[in-house]
C-alpha cells in the first residue's frame, strides 16, 4: 500500500527479517507526560476505540425522538435503561441493562456531511481539513487520533503503542484519517489484518455478512467459513525465543560496526521495531492475544462468533497485556451507510452483534476491576438525517437516512468517566445540539486526558514542526 501501513500476518511474524517493516509511533513526550498535573483520578492504561464505520444513527441508537413526526421518529421504539430518564433503542436490549458503566454524549457536531470528510475529522480530532485534502489518505493529512495518543505516550512491555484492526477502512483506495499523515509513516499505528472483506460483500459482521440487491440484503456464503483470520504468531520449530534474540544481538552488532550509526535516529528506531518483534514473537501472552477463534466456548458465547465479538475480545487481550491504544473498525466502508432498508438491516444484522459485543466488553472490564484502567469509546464519522426517505435508484424500495454531520452521539465508558450520564441535548428531531455542543476536537480531548496526556502536549511533522495534541477542551461533564 502506498500509505505504508504497516500490516501484520502470517508469513510476516513467523520470520525474524521482517521486523523493519513493522513500524511503530515512538514515544517523543515522556518528559511532557511525566510533568503533567495529576489529576483527580488515575489515568487510563489504555483506550478502545470503536468506531461504527459509515455513519451510525443517533435516531435508531441512543438518541431517540418518540414524539417527533412519523418521517423523523422510525420504526423502532426507545426502553428504559438502568438509569432513570436514560432511554436507548430497543433493540440494544444489554446495552440498556449497562447503562450505569457508560455515559452518552448526544451533542458531538461537526459540518460535513461527506464520508471522507468525516473520517479526516472525526479520526483525527480537527474540524478543520487540511490544505489539498482528499478522501483518499495522503502524507498531508493530520494525524490521526490513534496515532497521536501512540506517539504521546511510552510503550508498555516492548509493545505497540497504537494499533488497528480487524482492518482499514478502504474504499477503493484508503480513507483519509487512518494514518499518521504528517508525522510520517515511522508513527502509523500497527495494523492487524484479520479480515478477509471482499469488496462484494463488505457489510455486517462476518459471518452475517450481506450485500444490498433487488431482494433486499443477502448473506455471504462466509456464513460457512468465517472470513476472520488471527495472526498466527510463532517460530520455526529450531528457534527458541532466546536463540531469535541472540540473533537479532549479533545482526545489530554487525550493523553498528558497519556503519557507524550506534546514536543515529534510525539504528535507534530499528532497535525498538526489532525489540517489539520479538515481544510479539516470544510472548506466550501477546500470541494468545490474537488467538481469539480459539477462546474458551463461554468467552466466545458472550462476545458473539462474529467479526465484531471477535474484534472487540481482541482488542480486549491487547490492551490488558500492554498496547495503549487500540482501534477496532466496526465493519467495513459502508458498515452503517443505511440509505435504504435501513430498518431490517439494524433490526437484524448491525444492532444486536453490536450490542453483544459492547456489553460484554463493558462486563469483563468491570468485572475484573480494571474499567477505570480501559476508556471505551464508541463513535462514528457522523450521524444520519433526521427524515427518513426512500433514496432515488434504491433497488429495494425500503427506506434509510441520509449523512448528517451536525450531530451524533458518542458513548463513553471507563478511564475514569462517570457512568450513567447524558450530555447534551438535540432538537426535537435530533437534528441539531441545542445543550452542550461538543467538536471533534474536543472529543479527542477527552481521550488525550483519559490517557494522562498533558494539554502542553504537541506533536511533530517531519520537518520537526510543532503542533499541540489538544485542539478543543475535554468534556468536564463526564468526569
Amino acid at each position: 500500500m502506498s500509505n505504508r501501513m504497516y500490516r501484520m500476518n502470517r508469513r510476516q511474524l513467523v520470520h525474524a527479517g521482517t521486523a523493519g517493516a513493522l513500524g511503530i509511533g515512538l514515544p517523543r513526550l515522556e518528559a511532557l507526560r511525566a510533568a503533567a498535573t495529576r489529576q483527580q483520578y488515575a489515568p487510563a492504561k489504555s483506550v478502545i476505540f470503536i468506531y461504527a464505520v459509515g455513519g451510525m444513527s443517533q435516531l435508531e441508537t441512543f438518541d431517540m425522538k418518540p414524539a417527533a413526526p412519523a418521517e423523523t421518529r422510525g420504526e423502532f421504539q426507545p426502553i428504559q435503561t438502568a438509569i432513570t430518564g436514560m432511554e436507548i433503542c430497543e433493540h440494544l436490549p444489554l446495552l440498556a441493562r449497562q447503562s450505569h458503566l457508560y455515559s452518552l454524549v448526544r451533542s458531538v457536531s461537526h459540518p460535513y456531511t461527506g464520508h471522507g470528510q468525516g473520517h479526516m475529522v472525526m479520526q483525527s480530532g480537527r474540524t478543520a481539513l487540511p490544505i489539498g485534502f482528499t478522501s483518499r489518505a495522503k502524507r498531508t493529512d493530520w494525524p490521526s487520533i490513534v496515532a497521536k495518543a501512540g506517539y504521546a505516550t511510552k510503550s508498555r512491555n516492548n509493545l505497540p503503542q497504537a494499533l488497528v484492526l480487524p482492518e482499514l477502512c478502504d474504499n477503493e483506495g484508503l480513507v483519509s484519517g487512518q494514518t499518521a499523515g504528517r508525522m510520517g509513516p515511522r508513527y502509523d499505528p500497527w495494523l492487524v489484518k484479520a479480515s478477509g472483506t471482499s469488496k462484494e460483500f463488505e457489510w455486517g459482521p462476518c459471518p452475517d455478512c450481506f450485500h444490498y440487491d433487488d431482494k433486499g440484503f443477502q448473506k455471504h456464503q462466509c456464513a460457512a467459513n468465517p472470513v476472520f483470520e488471527t495472526p498466527k504468531l510463532g517460530l520455526p520449530n529450531d528457534v527458541s525465543g532466546q536463540r531469535l534474540s541472540s540473533r537479532f544481538d549479533l545482526v545489530g552488532k554487525i550493523s553498528r560496526g558497519q556503519r557507524q550509526l550506534e546514536k543515529s535516529d534510525a539504528t535507534v528506531g530499528f532497535d525498538r521495531y526489532r525489540q517489539r518483534a520479538i515481544a510479539l514473537l516470544t510472548r506466550g501472552k501477546t500470541r494468545q492475544a490474537f488467538d481469539v477463534r480459539n477462546a474458551a466456548d463461554p468467552v466466545q458465547d458472550r462476545y458473539g462468533r462474529n467479526k465484531f465479538g471477535w474484534s472487540l475480545l481482541m482488542a480486549r487481550r491487547l490492551v490488558d497485556v500492554g498496547v495503549n491504544i487500540v482501534q477496532v473498525n466496526l465493519g467495513h466502508t459502508g458498515t452503517w451507510d443505511t440509505h435504504q432498508q435501513q430498518f431490517p438491516v439494524l433490526q437484524q444484522r448491525l444492532l444486536p452483534p453490536t450490542d453483544q459485543a459492547v456489553s460484554a466488553l463493558l462486563e469483563d472490564l468491570h468485572q475484573s476491576g480494571q474499567l477505570d484502567e480501559v476508556l471505551v469509546v464508541l463513535a462514528s464519522e457522523f450521524g444520519r438525517t433526521p427524515r427518513i426517505f426512500v433514496p432515488t435508484g434504491a433497488k429495494t424500495g425500503l427506506p434509510g437516512r441520509d449523512h448528517w454531520g451536525p450531530v451524533q452521539t458518542v458513548l463513553f465508558a471507563g478511564g475514569g468517566v462517570q457512568g450513567g450520564r447524558v450530555i447534551g441535548k438535540t432538537d426535537r428531531q435530533g437534528a441539531y445540539p441545542v445543550a452542550a455542543k461538543k467538536t471533534p476536537e474536543d472529543f479527542a480531548a477527552t481521550i488525550y486526558q483519559a490517557m494522562g496526556i498533558p494539554a502542553t502536549a504537541s506533536w511533530y511533522d517531519e520537518t520537526d514542526r510543532p503542533t499541540h495534541l489538544y485542539g478543543g477542551k475535554p468534556i468536564a461533564e463526564l468526569f
